[in-house]
């Protein structure tokens, strides 16, 4: 009863700030556009790749849908928030937008009736972008995209979420600085690029910093102590990129700038919305672009390019798993009847195919929900340029009970050199009902 009353009393207090938003708050939107972007012309190909680089195919695109349709449903504390049609069908896209109402949507999660975004937009992220890149992006949408009559379903979230007017009070806490990038002086060029691309359009914060009490952004530039120190998106635990265990911190620059590209390295490969990532954005980008991404998180993580590989000692858990006994506990027994063939005893899996366990960020997060869900639903890599076959592990949700799941994810975070955290059935039941999309 007291739970209910503080929550009743939340969504109360949450009201009344959208109300005083609505009367005292005005709608922001930094327009009109500078004139030097206004008369920018972009170079052939360059609105495209901003696109690649701003991810906006994966969030904008159903599975099997036609490109940019719209109808994803983003899951999110507050209820499914739909993303937008996006191609330049006049009646259900953005047509009829201009080029300061593009700018407005980018910059201030603001529709040109007055109608502000829900921050599963990340505005606040793509407020880093340059004019420039805005224009390129415009141009783009509205040239080469093919236009799509796709009425998407409306996101209806509960009161007060509804109350969008609120998010002006939202805006005002998270999204108050001046728009556009400003290069670190004293940096290099290519730590600056990757920068820009990291705090910007590809808006790596959005997934991957913490949320605050008012569902911001925890820290979206590298000012802030919790930038890119994990979060959490769809489901999915979206890794720390900072600290001492990291992979910005254990990887090797070229071994991150391969993971960004292909979605493996020797040592991990991508899964989930990282997975989606790769195959509809970093894939595409420049392999000096990639450099620079994991140049910027190396330096940022105040990492050391790692001189000789750590020496290979044989762990208990290797021990415990090559000793047939008839009395072995379910959590390893289940990992050599479905993991180990391609994980193996070591943990360690195989280069650039089946990823390491011992030491996996994913497998370590605070939350095991991305753990979860990848034993429950499977994961597949794409397949790219530099990597072209695609690979499929199989989901369990079929095969193994929740009690089994938490004692086999129980098994993977303690056992090698991990140390996270065990699994709770109930923390299998609540990743497993979960609505699949």
């Amino acid at each position: 009863m007291k739970k209910l009353i503080r929550v009743l009393g939340v969504l109360v207090v949450l009201g009344i700030v959208a109300l005083l938003a609505f009367i005292f708050v005005p709608v922001q939107r930094t327009g009109p556009a500078t004139q030097l972007a206004a008369d920018f012309k972009p170079a052939k190909g360059q609105g495209e790749y901003v696109m690649r680089a701003g991810d906006c195919l994966a969030c904008h695109t159903t599975e099997g849908g036609k490109p940019f349709a719209g109808g994803r449903a983003i899951q999110s504390p507050m209820g499914a928030i739909w993303t937008t049609n996006i191609t330049p069908d006049k009646e259900t896209g953005i047509g009829n937008w201009t080029l300061d109402d593009f700018r407005a949507a980018l910059y201030d999660g603001v529709t040109p009736n007055g109608t502000h975004l829900y921050p599963a937009m990340p505005y606040e992220n793509y407020r880093k972008m340059s004019e420039e890149d805005i224009v390129a992006l415009y141009d783009y949408f509205m040239n080469e995209v093919e236009p799509v009559s796709n009425k998407v379903e409306e996101t209806k979230l509960a009161f007060p979420f509804n109350l969008r007017f609120g998010l002006r009070a939202w805006n005002w806490l998270a999204a108050n600085y001046e728009p556009g990038f400003k290069p670190v002086q004293g940096q290099d060029e290519q730590f600056n690029r990757g920068k820009y691309l990291v705090e910007g359009a590809g808006h790596c914060a959005a997934c991957h910093s913490p949320r605050n009490l008012f569902m911001a952004q925890d820290g979206i530039d590298d000012t802030s102590k919790a930038f890119l120190t994990g979060g959490e998106i769809d489901g999915y635990s979206a890794p720390d990129l900072r600290g001492n265990n990291s992979a910005s911190q254990k990887w090797t620059t070229e071994q991150m700038a391969a993971y960004l590209s292909t979605a493996r390295n020797a040592h991990s490969t991508a899964t989930g919305e990282m997975m989606l990532v790769v195959r509809d954005s970093l894939q595409y980008m420049t392999k000096e672009d990639n450099m620079a991404i994991a140049t910027y998180l190396k330096t940022i993580s105040g990492g050391q390019l790692l001189k000789q590989a750590p020496p290979i000692e044989v762990t208990e858990t290797e021990k415990m798993l090559t000793e047939a006994k008839a009395d072995m506990p379910l959590g390893p027994r289940l990992y050599l009847d479905n993991c180990g063939g391609c994980h193996f005893v070591t943990g360690k899996g195989a280069p650039e195919i089946f990823p390491e366990l011992d030491g996996n960020s994913l497998v370590t997060a605070k939350s095991p929900k991305g753990l979860i869900s990848v034993i429950l639903h499977g994961a597949e890599l794409p397949s790219t340029a530099d990597r072209p076959m695609k690979l499929r592990m199989q989901g369990y949700d079929n095969r193994l009970s929740d009690e089994e799941i938490s004692a086999l994810a129980t098994f993977l975070r303690e056992g090698w050199n991990n140390q996270a955290p065990a699994v709770s059935a109930a923390d299998v039941k609540a990743v497993r009902d979960l609505p699949k999309h």
